[in-house]
């Protein structure tokens, strides 16, 4: 289903959510994405050894190289993060899409009403994408590369916790809601009145 710009008169604020307003909902997500972020770093390590990362065995000047694709990876990939997102929006037909920086959160928003299954697209098309590419790329590059691509990876996982957070919650909602996503505040409305309650 396509986006809408206007929302239908029958349609009431059914809940809200504010992830710089709510300050226990965001220390549950950034709790949620330090806990992935432990889940997929320690078992790895036993794996390919995180210490490959620090191995200077090819000299001082790769190793200052692999730190600095590692900073510059982590800084493209939160802009590519918010492009996927814009992309996905664009698919669902969206014309206007907003992007910039709101406190630690980087977002990609929209005044256009999104239905229940189409939001969830939007919401994990990043992780999911990027998810694969980084995936790929992990399978073919050497030890001393290796953590390099999967601190990324960690973070491209990690970080889509408050994705994953919206989305678990907005799909036990009915089909039919609408989701206006401005960044970090989300609205869902629904045809009943009735409030989640949280």
């Amino acid at each position: 289903m396509k986006s809408r710009s206007v929302l239908p008169e029958n349609y009431a604020l059914l809940l809200s959510i504010d992830l710089q307003k709510n300050k226990k909902l965001m220390f549950i997500i950034n709790a949620l994405a330090v806990v992935i972020a432990f889940v997929m770093a320690l078992p790895m390590h036993f794996f390919v050894p995180i210490s490959s990362l620090f191995s200077m065995e090819q000299g001082f000047g790769p190793y200052l190289v692999r730190f600095g694709v590692l900073a510059v990876g982590f800084i493209a990939y939160i802009v590519l993060h918010e492009a996927v997102h814009g992309v996905a929006m664009r698919m669902c037909g969206t014309k206007k899409i907003s992007f910039g920086l709101k406190g630690p959160y980087a977002f990609a928003g929209s005044n256009d009403y999104y239905y229940k299954k189409p939001y969830i697209f939007i919401a994990l098309a990043p992780v999911v994408f990027w998810g694969a590419v980084l995936l790929v790329i992990n399978c073919f590059v050497s030890a001393e590369w290796f953590w390099v691509v999967y601190l990324i990876q960690i973070g491209n996982i990690s970080g889509a916790a408050g994705d994953f957070y919206v989305s678990a919650r907005f799909s036990k909602l009915p089909a039919d809601i609408l989701v206006r996503d401005s960044g970090v505040a989300m609205e869902v409305f629904s045809p009943s009145n009735e409030k989640d309650g949280a």
